[in-house]
Order: C-alpha cells, then sequence, then structure tokens
C-alpha cells in the first residue's frame, strides 16, 4: 500500500453545478475527496423537502497524490486545480467547517471575508475554535474562515459566547 504521506490537499475549481458529479468522478476512481455540504429544507406543494447544497460552490477539496492531477482533470468536470501552500493551514482550517458542519448551528455561505476583530468561541459545540466576527447586533455571526478560496461559512452565535484575542 502507499504511504499516506505523499498525498497533498488540492482545491478543484469544478465547472458549473458539477461539484457532487466530480465526487461520483472520483469515488469511482478511488481518489479521496471532501465536498462540504450543507442541510437546505425548502417546501414544494406543501411538502417539506430536504436538499444538501455544497456550502463553497464550485469547489471539491481533495486529498491525493501529485501523480493523480492528470486523472482528475480528465474527468472534465474541473476547471482549474489549484495547490495548496501552506497544508497544514488549510487541513485545520478545512476540519473547523466540517466541525461546525456537524452540529445544529445554521450555517450558510458567506460569500465576503470582511473585516472585523479576531474571537474565541468560549463555550457550546464549537469551544476553542478561532473564527473573525462579521457583526455584532444581537447574535453575532461568527465567520469561520477558509481563507485559501476566499470564502467564509458563517455561524449564528450568541456575542456573549465570544471574546476577544
Amino acid at each position: 500500500m502507499a504511504e499516506r504521506d505523499d498525498l497533498l490537499w488540492y482545491v478543484a475549481h469544478t465547472r458549473p453545478r458539477c461539484e457532487k458529479k466530480l465526487v461520483a468522478y472520483c469515488d469511482r476512481e478511488n481518489l479521496s475527496t471532501t465536498l462540504p455540504c450543507y442541510r437546505s429544507v425548502r417546501r414544494y406543494r406543501g411538502k417539506k423537502v430536504v436538499f444538501y447544497k455544497p456550502l463553497f460552490p464550485g469547489y471539491v477539496f481533495l486529498r491525493i497524490s501529485p501523480v493523480n492531477r492528470q486523472k482528475v482533470y480528465q474527468s472534465d468536470y474541473v476547471a482549474n486545480l489549484l495547490d495548496v501552500p501552506d497544508q497544514e493551514l488549510f487541513y485545520r482550517q478545512l476540519s473547523d467547517i466540517l466541525e461546525a458542519l456537524e452540529t445544529d448551528l445554521e450555517i450558510r455561505l458567506e460569500p465576503r471575508i470582511g473585516p472585523g476583530h479576531k474571537v474565541r468561541i468560549r463555550y457550546g459545540p464549537l469551544q476553542g475554535m478561532e473564527a473573525w466576527v462579521q457583526s455584532r447586533s444581537g447574535p453575532s455571526e461568527v465567520l469561520l474562515r477558509l481563507d485559501f478560496i476566499g470564502q467564509a461559512a458563517a455561524i449564528r452565535i450568541e456575542a456573549d459566547a465570544l471574546e476577544l484575542i
């Protein structure tokens, strides 16, 4: 079996609405992918329908060996495959977002990473996590940043659960 140390994180910028198709292709090719999705509930004709939508539309995160880069391009679902310069930081930030998705907190895409104060969450399911505050009127929206692609996930959390760093 190949060493797991030769696997690197890459960010696949997909063609429009091809995130799940790329994941299915990579599954068939035994390539490791991560596609963070959030739960979206809609009502149609009185029925409640649950969808799982990509948190970062247009992006799929891959952990593959460099020799498999070409195999990813062969899928025809990828517009570009981006190298991740700081593997450790990327993994840490992605892990924080995946952990947040496992909670019952409301999570949505926040495409603009705006200025704000850096905070640490003092209690609750995300205790100890560091983030950036988007706004602070009533419940705060805390941004869990995934800086590499310039997007962030916003989470509603009470202001008193935060401490400035």
